[in-house]
């Protein structure tokens, strides 16, 4: 079934307003999700009401958190998101950071005691909408990818993101998991009964599984086996994901005073609030070029790869960023697709929340 993005807004606003969300952060989390949902990632929009459902239950998850900065500085910021979910707290995060390298040339904000706050790239293009580059990087709560000759998970899927503005082409926006693929990946792979490429996810002998509801169970439930690295494998260069997640945990966790989830489950409870640390990075094109400078040099680097000569005639090169925009314009002609066992799962927490489910009879 397709449905309109506003139609999506109001039931996950629906929802939050009925778990006890204040109105500026379920807004700011509901437009999250949304647009999450229109750039085709499907694994980190509406589909993670049923696991933010759970924390919620279990007490770990705060629908109304006191969100406060513990520390400032001109050109730095840490906020506390108080146990609460990701979105807000990181939109305000990005903001500062932009509004203080404005000012000063470059800047840095960090938020910890957080929770999931979705797609990564929502927020490093904040800043490049506002002219100025963005980076954005976190550590994640699942411990679901295998290091490199390891046989067990210890790392999380920790995203890296970068925006930066063009002159007349859109931004170059690039987000991604440090993992071959995203745990929510496979979760969208099992709710569509899809089979999963080889490579994506390895069983403790590290061995490929291609059937969607084992790699699941080996992802959340069991404790060897997991998602790989990017690269796959080491002769594929799985190593150079394995460091780019660690990266990821060392700026978005370490630096923020954010939990490390192998040492989070020896010492803490299940219901312990997740302390997730993001880290936002914006950088002033104007401290080091003259105004539209950059972005004049990066529209002659985005024209030249688009006009790469193609491998295949009916497939043009793109830059990241491109598929998203493609997705976002079909899906807010046509609306999104969500398979009949989210529908489902978003009816009964309707119904267990007493809020109205408008995504059908």
């Amino acid at each position: 079934m397709l449905y309109a993005a506003d139609t999506i807004r109001t039931q996950i606003d629906a929802i939050l307003a009925a778990w006890g969300m204040a109105e500026e952060p379920r807004r700011a989390s509901a437009e999250v999700m949304v647009e999450t949902d229109l750039r085709g990632v499907d694994s980190h929009g509406i589909s993670m009401l049923p696991m933010y459902d759970e924390m919620r239950r279990q007490g770990k998850l705060r629908m109304a958190p006191e969100v406060r900065t513990l520390r400032e500085t001109p050109t730095t910021a840490l906020i506390d998101a108080g146990a609460g979910l990701g979105h807000h707290p990181s939109r305000l995060a990005m903001g500062l950071a932009v509004e203080k390298a404005r000012g000063v040339g470059v800047a840095v904000v960090g938020v910890a005691n957080s929770h999931h706050f979705g797609a990564a790239g929502i927020y490093a293009e904040i800043a490049a909408a506002a002219g100025l580059i963005g980076m954005v990087t976190c550590s994640t709560r699942y411990v679901s990818v295998v290091p490199t000759f390891a046989a067990v998970p210890v790392l999380g899927t920790n995203p890296i993101a970068f925006a930066a503005p063009a002159g007349c082409n859109p931004p170059f926006v690039l987000d991604m998991a440090t993992s071959t693929v995203a745990a929510g990946k496979v979760k969208v792979h099992k709710l569509q009964g899809w089979p999963l490429p080889e490579g994506w996810v390895v069983d403790g002998a590290g061995k490929a599984v291609t059937d969607a509801a084992l790699g699941f169970d080996i992802i959340f439930n069991r404790p060897e086996g997991g998602l790989t690295p990017v690269g796959g494998s080491r002769e594929s260069g799985s190593h150079k994901g394995y460091g780019l997640a660690l990266m990821g945990h060392i700026l978005g966790g370490a630096l923020m005073g954010g939990s490390f989830s192998p040492l989070r489950n020896r010492t803490q409870k299940p219901a312990d609030p997740d302390n997730i640390g993001h880290f936002f990075l914006a950088i002033d094109p104007a401290a080091f070029r003259e105004r539209g400078a950059f972005e004049a040099d990066l529209d002659d680097v985005i024209d030249t790869l688009h006009a790469a000569p193609r491998a295949d005639p009916e497939q043009p090169v793109l830059v990241a960023g491109d598929p998203e925009r493609e997705a976002r314009a079909e899906r807010l002609r046509d609306g999104i697709p969500l398979p009949d066992s989210l529908i489902a799962q978003i009816k009964a927490i309707a119904a267990g929340s007493g809020a109205p489910f408008l995504l059908g009879a």
